[in-house]
Formats: structure tokens, C-alpha cells, sequence
């Protein structure tokens, strides 16, 4: 009796450490106003999210003055307070590339649009995430204003980083954050070619191994999203979101020449962007395999085990090409 016991506590003991330790689900949120669909909101309360990351403005330059600028603030249109909001704020790289640039004026202007944000909708935030490719041309400037909004902010602060950041980490230097977040997407070029430029298993075993030597802690960020690569005469016209693959099946003036390309039969008008006879459009989807093959890769290769899973992004287009219990499924593999 008391050896059946014992092993009915040691496997209460082993469930119990193997849930606490799985990693939580969250989401970046990337749309310029923050309303959530039914789809949205189910998906949340399905996969008990309590944090979110929400992009709320860009930093880019003013064409005119060539001066730092935040780019299309967030407006929120619900109520955020069930859960903890993380400002996210890109800054593209071009702005930490200014060689006058004033890194604590720019710390300061940033933190003060995430406060007056924040302050509006009742946001009361302990984290701030800077979205950054920094290179080693602007890697001076980046890591003066990471200091800069760390002293400034009083707050956690996470750093999203890339895969060539970790595995060149003593050229490109570690920002001063309390953890990263490593982006697994975006690993390969927007080309007329057959690779998908959103997720390369190729190109990202060429970096995976230099995980267990990245000394900050990474939690990871997996796509959801997909689009398609408007070509014409093998040149890149531009991004198309959101387009529906099924529907595109269906049109008449598309035809389906391979897994991943499709040829325009004849000129036509679609979502409001002009397609011309012959031109393609390459489709570049995530599916449930890449994810989780991406897991599988990533908890092979980790220092530690992530805390967070972030998915990029929550969006009722992408929701829907994918089951409701992907995400759980997702965190199981880790």
C-alpha cells in the first residue's frame, strides 16, 4: 500500500513539473488599432493568453528633417485590462544608423509616447520590448539607447534578436536586456525564387548550434503569418497579405502551376492591386509541420528552456489557417 503510494505521488510530481515547466502562450499584436474579432478574442480564451505584445508605434525618419519620428500609434478600441501589455517599438535600422544622432534625446521622446499610451488607456505595464535589427554599423547607437531607455523606463526589458545576432554575438555585442526573444522567421531573402523567405530549415541549421553558447536568456517567437511574392519578369513587385489561397484556387484568372506559384491567365484587378498577364505570385505559408519542426529544432538545441512561446501574429486571417489547438500543440513540443 504505501509503495503504490509512493508512485502515485512521484507521478502527480512528474505531471505537475512537466506543466509548470511548458512554456506559456502569447501573441504580438501588429495592427494599428487594437480591436479584437470573435475569432481573436476565442483564440485568446482558448489558449489562456494573459500576455500580449503590442506593437505601439515604429520609429522611423521624417522625410523632410531626416530626425527620428514614431510612425502610426496605437489606438486602443477595447479594454486590455485582464492582460499584461508589453509596448512593443520597432525602430528600423536606418535610424540607429545616423552618425549625429542625440540616442538619449530619441530614449527619452520614446519612453514618453509609451507613457502618454499608456496613461490614456489605463495601462499599467512592468515591461517595455525594443524591436531592433541592429547591424555593426548601428550596433554603437543601439546599445547606448537600450541603456538609455533601461535607465529611463525603471521597467523589465526584453530585446527581440535575430539569428545572426546569436551566432555572431561578439561582433554584434548583447544588448543590456533582461532576456531577448529570438525572431525564427524572416530567415531568407523576398525573392522570385522557389525558398521561402519567411522559414529555410537550411538556413536555420546554419545558426541553431550557436544557441547554447548565447549567453542571455531567449525566449522564441514562431510565425503564423503567411503572403505571397507578386514577380513580374522575375522581379519583385511587393508583398501581397492576406491573399486566400483557396479563394485564389477558384479564381479564373489565376492558375495553379505548382505547390507554391501561381500565373496570372489574364490582367485583372484583385484586393485593389493590378495583376498583368504572366505576371506569378509565390505563396509562402507556415504550416503545421514547419512549426513543429521549428520546436523540435529549437528545444534540441537550447541553453535554457524558453519561458514564453510568442506567436507573430494575432490575426483572425491567420487563425483561421490553422486548427484551434495548434498553439497547445506548439508548446508541447518544447
Amino acid at each position: 500500500m504505501v509503495k503504490r503510494f509512493f508512485w502515485v505521488l512521484l507521478l502527480l510530481f512528474l505531471t505537475a513539473c512537466s506543466k509548470k515547466d511548458q512554456p506559456i502562450i502569447s501573441f504580438y499584436y501588429w495592427k494599428t488599432n487594437l480591436k479584437f474579432s470573435e475569432t481573436e478574442r476565442t483564440a485568446l480564451k482558448d489558449n489562456e493568453v494573459h500576455k500580449l505584445y503590442v506593437r505601439y508605434f515604429d520609429i522611423g525618419l521624417d522625410p523632410q528633417t531626416q530626425k527620428p519620428f514614431p510612425v502610426s500609434p496605437v489606438h486602443f478600441y477595447e479594454n486590455v485590462q485582464e492582460f499584461e501589455i508589453v509596448p512593443v517599438v520597432f525602430i528600423q535600422n536606418k535610424v540607429m544608423l545616423e552618425k549625429y544622432l542625440d540616442v538619449e534625446d530619441l530614449a527619452k521622446k520614446t519612453i514618453h509616447l509609451i507613457t502618454e499610451i499608456n496613461s490614456k488607456n489605463k495601462i499599467n505595464c512592468t515591461e517595455v520590448q525594443i524591436d531592433c535589427d541592429w547591424t555593426l554599423n548601428s550596433k554603437d547607437n543601439y546599445l547606448k539607447f537600450i541603456e538609455q531607455v533601461k535607465k529611463l523606463s525603471k521597467k523589465k526589458l526584453s530585446a527581440t534578436i535575430r539569428l545572426h545576432q546569436v551566432k555572431y554575438f561578439k561582433k554584434t555585442k548583447i544588448p543590456n536586456v533582461d532576456n531577448g526573444v529570438l525572431m525564427f522567421y524572416n530567415m531568407g531573402s523576398i525573392a522570385p525564387d522557389s525558398l521561402n523567405s519567411i522559414y529555410s530549415r537550411k538556413i536555420s541549421e546554419k545558426y541553431l548550434k550557436s544557441l547554447k553558447k548565447y549567453p542571455l536568456h531567449l525566449d522564441y517567437a514562431l510565425p503564423i503569418y503567411s503572403w505571397a511574392i507578386h514577380i513580374r519578369n522575375q522581379k519583385v513587385l511587393g508583398l501581397r497579405s492576406k491573399l486566400n489561397i483557396s479563394e485564389l484556387k477558384k479564381d479564373k484568372n489565376f492558375e495553379q502551376i505548382s505547390s507554391i506559384f501561381f500565373k496570372v491567365k489574364q490582367s485583372n484587378y484583385k484586393n485593389g492591386v493590378y495583376y498583368e498577364e504572366n505576371d506569378l505570385l509565390k505563396t509562402e505559408t507556415i504550416s503545421r509541420e514547419d512549426l513543429k519542426e521549428m520546436a523540435e529544432d529549437l528545444d534540441d538545441n537550447k541553453a535554457q528552456s524558453p519561458k514564453e512561446i510568442i506567436f507573430y501574429d494575432l490575426d483572425e486571417f491567420n487563425l483561421n489557417n490553422y486548427e484551434k489547438n495548434i498553439f497547445k500543440q506548439v508548446i508541447s513540443w518544447f
